[in-house]
């Protein structure tokens, strides 16, 4: 890691919270360090109608924008400690893997949050996801109903939308309206929705703890301490206001896109159909053939369908790509 870094964003890098955590214990909340990279800000005496947010970045070790974003945000808020307005806890996913400048360590982190992980179960990932398991159901187990995850990431290729959220389906209307309001606020340009879980963080946390769970893609990957913070202002912006518990408007509304199909990578025969600088949501017509895996072929099923995350290197059984098409 460069000796360079400004020293908020280090010790966000390095999971280290020391002069934080001090500073909003000084104002009266309880605070706590449950794991390695994990801190979590309470009022001393439990609040049910203050909202609960569970605040992640660096699942993958280098996708370092969300980092810098939020080391300055969470550092200029604890100078005014007493303006936090939710419980908080604040997640380093994958403190090892940002050291290295790699995505992960041994497998993909943001596929472990599940029962059943097969051979990666003893996977270095797999042992970090049963410490934010056991962590985020401490957080939000004495949390009230109002229930946030932000998991915010970059995009390893480009996009035809930069600024994008997975949201889950089974988020309950009223929440999962709000939220999705909120990532208008955010500068987010497109919304998926998702029916079925892939392993991921804001999955678990919206189905096992009744969190209104999202993972974001804010623009591309970059070095972390040389991003390009101003792609991230809008979504700066409103988390300050959420954490502040400050009145927003303003915003545009996300095009929503559901799930056509989900494509699963069976076997070490499993070929896209286009190539690795293919951007997300690039368009493909009715018919036309997005993977072959041996006997199977996937084609396009809808007059239009868009495919996101495609990735021919995934791990046999994980999900290579999604297929998505306009909502309503």
């Amino acid at each position: 890691m460069a000796a360079t870094l400004p020293k908020e964003i280090r010790a966000l890098a390095e999971g280290d919270f020391g002069e934080v955590a001090a500073r909003f214990a000084q104002a009266g909340f309880t605070v706590g360090q449950p794991a390695k990279g994990v801190l979590t800000v309470k009022t001393a005496t439990p609040m049910p109608e203050r909202p609960a947010v569970l605040l992640s970045v660096g699942v993958h070790g280098d996708e370092t924008g969300p980092i810098e974003m939020v080391a300055y945000a969470i550092e200029a808020l604890s100078r005014t400690p007493g303006e936090l307005a939710v419980d908080l806890m604040l997640c380093v996913g994958n403190i090892d893997a940002i050291a290295a400048g790699k995505r992960f360590i041994d497998a993909d982190l943001n596929r472990m949050f599940r029962d059943q992980r097969g051979d990666l179960a003893g996977t270095f990932e797999a042992g970090r996801a049963d410490t934010l398991i056991a962590a985020t159901a401490a957080f939000f187990e004495s949390s009230g109903p109002r229930r946030w995850h932000l998991d915010l990431h970059t995009a390893i290729r480009g996009s035809r939308y930069p600024r994008f959220a997975i949201v889950p389906e089974l988020i309950a209307e009223t929440p999962r309206r709000e939220l999705i309001e909120w990532l208008g606020l955010g500068g987010i340009e497109a919304v998926i929705m998702n029916p079925a879980s892939a392993g991921t963080y804001s999955w678990w946390t919206a189905e096992r703890h009744g969190a209104a769970g999202t993972t974001v893609e804010l623009g591309r990957i970059g070095t972390l301490g040389q991003n390009d913070l101003s792609q991230f202002a809008a979504m700066a912006s409103a988390l300050d206001g959420l954490l502040r518990g400050q009145a927003q408007a303003g915003g545009n509304q996300p095009i929503v896109f559901d799930t056509a199909q989900s494509i699963t990578k069976l076997s070490d025969a499993f070929t896209m159909s286009f190539g690795r600088d293919t951007e997300n949501f690039t368009p493909l017509k009715k018919g036309e053939v997005i993977a072959r895996d041996g006997d199977t072929v996937y084609t396009v099923q809808h007059d239009e369908e868009c495919v996101v995350f495609p990735n021919p290197d995934v791990r046999v059984g994980l999900r290579a790509g999604i297929m998505v098409v306009r909502a309503g």
